[in-house]
């Protein structure tokens, strides 16, 4: 069965780690980046393709359109949620978009992917 619009998916995230900056020292404090923000993005559609992809397929990024509206502070629990908005050719996938802390909105937009062929990949590989 094909990949249908409609689907979602949540994934709760600490801000921490590798997800923090303090913009070189100029806020004096550490908030989740927007590099962070759109990783935790792309981890959360990835996910969601992968649930209703077939076996041998999988997804790879390759437009993210999102506003950073909002801070989120080191420690702070966020949410990533997609939603499979549209499905062009079978083959890219487009995302609404957002991460929210609590209620508050702290992130945006689109993101979109394509579907690719792992099983010829992981058989070249010989594996």
């Amino acid at each position: 069965m094909p990949i249908e619009p409609g689907i979602s998916r949540s994934d709760e995230f600490t801000v921490e780690g590798l997800l923090v900056t303090d913009v070189g020292g100029t806020i004096g404090v550490q908030v989740l980046s927007t590099p962070g923000m759109i990783a935790m993005i792309e981890r959360n559609a990835a996910l969601l393709s992968a649930e209703h992809l077939p076996e041998g397929s999988a997804t790879v990024g390759f437009e993210v359109c999102v506003k950073h509206v909002a801070g989120a502070v080191e420690g702070a629990r966020c949410t990533a949620r997609a939603v499979l908005r549209e499905v062009v050719d079978g083959r890219k996938l487009r995302f609404d978009v957002e991460v929210l802390e609590g209620d508050r909105t702290i992130g945006v937009g689109t993101h979109e992917r394509r579907v690719i062929d792992v099983s010829r990949h992981a058989a070249a590989a010989g594996g």
